[in-house]
């Protein structure tokens, strides 16, 4: 298999997509091991990849999320979030943390929570004193709970490929979610007090109540999705047509969305779509290629000659993924690893939905988590500061995020709770 990573990494840095290195280096493999005959089963391997119908789901959440924020939804969060906590000190540091939450109810991407809270708040944080790199830096870092905060498109594909049900998932995020936003929060506040941050004047009752009511619609879809799939009203997929059907009525109800606007985020769900399936496909062949030779075996096999204790290997295995996030998008992670983790899920004997939760939060903290973290490069574009300076004032916020890690990992109870009591 050595001849497959050179190639991967070779094809990664010269900078070709990952979706091609990938297929590439897999089909390549193939005809490099005398196995070149096999390589006519790629296509239907591809199609294989794709060809499920829970799948479905994920151009449905993606409409929904971009239907909600061309109609002005995003908008909408942020001055929510600023009537509820705006008037304490560094009150848009927290701000900026609620929205996130909010958000990542909608969007279930990171990349795509960064993008636009970061466009509107970045400067905002500014503008009330905060150092652009610390702005930049919340920003990266709270959009990691995008994929984490149901519904969650990388949930969805570990379900997928890992036959766990997506709905325990979902709930399973709602606690590491609620936990990285607390301690967030709680950073913030503790910084906005040491560097006295400026304190904008309290939002009156009145205005509180009008941006209640104008950001409610957008707030209970999470719950109407969660609700929905326990009370066996309608399964995942279905659950994301329900979305995008409630995402047009509310935004034609509130006369934010017009043709236009749909033909944006139709168009925009149609290019991501198509690149995460197309991604999917691809990296079917590698999964291939490492069933073939066997990698998940000879992988558990050299982690249990170093060690056979559970808690080690579990440490081993969320170094590995945290590390594979720096340079990889998470969905990647997960279908090329997969046969890995499935191996290494049934050694420790851990819950399937407790470990679905650890892998996902792994791979998205890894996302900004430097050198590499994308996060943090899509926050420092925004805002224009040298990516060094964001990635010093990113590593306490994850340092947050890994403690929480830890305690998903460690305490199974945080996870399951949710699941077990309304499963």
């Amino acid at each position: 298999m050595t001849s497959f990573f050179i190639l991967f990494a070779g094809f990664l840095a010269s900078g070709i997509p990952i979706a091609l290195c990938l297929g590439i280096a897999g089909t390549a493999y193939l005809y490099l091991s005398g196995n070149g005959m096999m390589a006519l089963m790629l296509p239907q391997r591809m199609i294989a990849g794709i060809d499920q119908f829970v799948l479905l789901t994920i151009p449905l959440f993606l409409l929904a999320g971009a239907l909600m924020n061309v109609g002005g939804v995003t908008e909408r969060i942020v001055t929510f979030a600023r009537a509820m906590v705006g008037h304490r000190r560094g009150g848009m540091s927290s701000v900026s943390i609620l929205s996130s939450g909010f958000f990542a109810g909608i969007s279930g991407s990171a990349t795509a929570e960064a993008s636009a809270l970061g466009a509107i708040l970045i400067p905002s944080m500014s503008k009330q004193g905060m150092p652009p790199a610390y702005a930049s830096a919340l920003i990266a870092v709270s959009s990691v709970m995008g994929p984490i905060i149901p519904p969650s498109i990388t949930m969805i594909i570990y379900g997928v490929l890992s036959g766990a049900s997506i709905g325990q998932l979902f709930l399973a995020g709602v606690a590491p979610g609620i936990g990285i936003a607390t301690g967030l929060l709680l950073y913030a506040s503790w910084r906005a007090k040491r560097e006295g941050f400026p304190v904008t004047p309290r939002v009156n009752g009145r205005e509180r109540l009008a941006a209640t009511k104008r950001t409610l619609p957008a707030l209970i879809l999470p719950l109407i999705i969660l609700v929905g799939i326990k009370a066996g009203i309608f399964t995942p997929t279905e659950a994301a047509a329900v979305a995008v059907g409630y995402a047009l009525i509310i935004g034609f109800i509130y006369r934010d969305l017009t043709p236009t606007r749909v033909w944006e985020a139709l168009i925009a769900t149609a290019l991501v779509s198509a690149s995460i399936l197309f991604i999917t496909s691809m990296a079917s062949i590698v999964s291939f290629v490492f069933t073939l030779e066997q990698v998940p075996q000879l992988i558990a096999d050299a982690m249990l000659s170093l060690t056979e204790n559970p808690w080690l290997i579990l440490l081993l295995l969320n170094i590995f993924l945290l590390i594979l996030g720096m340079f990889l998008e998470p969905i990647s992670i997960l279908i090329l690893t997969m046969p890995i983790l499935l191996k290494f899920q049934a050694l420790i004997g851990m819950d399937p939905v407790q470990f679905g939760t650890v892998v996902v939060l792994n791979v998205v903290v890894g996302m900004a988590t430097p050198p590499v973290g994308i996060l943090l490069f899509i926050a420092s574009a925004i805002s224009g500061e040298p990516v060094t300076r964001v990635i010093r004032e990113a590593i306490p916020l994850i340092g947050i995020c890994l403690i929480v890690l830890a305690l998903i990992a460690l305490i199974p109870q945080l996870t399951l709770f949710i699941p077990r009591a309304l499963f």
